[in-house]
């Protein structure tokens, strides 16, 4: 989940009679809050919580408490504070991406999910960046199509839009979608011309393909001679040069993908040996 400043929300509380520890201690777990004493600070709300005595609390101190759950790992706790800072309106979009993220930390995908949508719900202002963590929770989670979907908003908002694109490609391929994989990785590299994982990515998209041209050739080319070699075909026969011919063909196709899978990463090995192995065909 990303970064962000830590949000505290203001607590104004009436301290009755004898209830002046409960106010302390609440004021004690602010200041440990804001100091990332995160344990401590969740120790000192609960403890406060459940002796307020009259003390008068507003139900927004639970984005507080939520926080230091969170952030002292609390996954469980966190998920039900924040549910209670919704409820009451406290940060509610803020609210909604530290419970999203609280049930990624548990690996209950499809909860995080839901709760990104609410997140981006809440506050569209910052969709490209909740849409790129809940793709990264998607992508892990294995819930490829939901990731494409994220990360294409994430592309869209300009956040993190190398990275995005990436793994959009990757959760195409991982769903076996060749045509939309070659196509995402052709975008990501026209936008984002810089980037080493796409073209490296698109380059072996190139090779594949390459190599599968080369083999065609090769098989042509093969079966002519295996003709020559039973005595059925002569190498003068212009049935022979029709087939040399179409396997020429063949290897040029292959030829030209290799070249731009070199040009895209040229510390590509097999790109380079298919292409020798063109050209001593041809």
């Amino acid at each position: 989940m990303k970064k962000v400043v830590l949000l505290f929300c203001a607590v104004c509380f009436a301290v009755v009679s004898f209830a002046q520890d409960a106010a302390e201690k609440i004021n004690q777990a602010n200041d440990a809050l804001q100091a990332k004493e995160y344990a401590k600070a969740l120790e000192l709300y609960e403890s406060a919580m459940a002796n307020l005595g009259d003390v008068q609390v507003p139900e927004a101190i639970n984005f507080n408490i939520g926080l230091a759950a969170y952030n002292a790992d609390k996954y469980e706790k966190a998920i039900q504070y924040f549910e209670k800072a919704v409820v009451a309106k406290a940060n509610v979009d803020k609210a909604y991406e530290y419970m999203a993220g609280s049930y990624a930390k548990l690996d209950k995908t499809n909860e995080a999910l839901e709760t990104y949508a609410k997140a981006i719900e809440a506050n569209p202002e910052e969709k490209a960046s909740l849409s790129y963590n809940a793709g990264i929770v998607a992508y892990k989670g294995k819930a490829y199509q939901k990731a494409v979907d994220f990360f294409t908003a994430s592309v869209a908002g300009n956040y993190k839009g190398e990275t995005a694109q990436y793994y959009k490609a990757v959760a195409l391929n991982k769903l076996n979608k060749d045509a939309e994989y070659k196509a995402a990785l052709e975008e990501g590299v026209a936008k984002f011309p810089k980037d080493d994982k796409l073209g490296k990515g698109l380059a072996n998209v190139y090779v594949s393909e390459g190599n599968e041209l080369y083999k065609k050739g090769a098989e042509i080319l093969s079966a002519a001679n295996t003709k020559v070699n039973a005595g059925s075909l002569s190498t003068a026969d212009e049935a022979y040069t029709a087939e040399v011919n179409k396997a020429k063909k063949e290897f040029a196709s292959a030829l030209e993908v290799l070249e731009k899978a070199l040009k895209l990463d040229a510390s590509n090995a097999n790109a380079t040996k298919l292409i020798e192995a063109c050209k001593a065909a041809m």
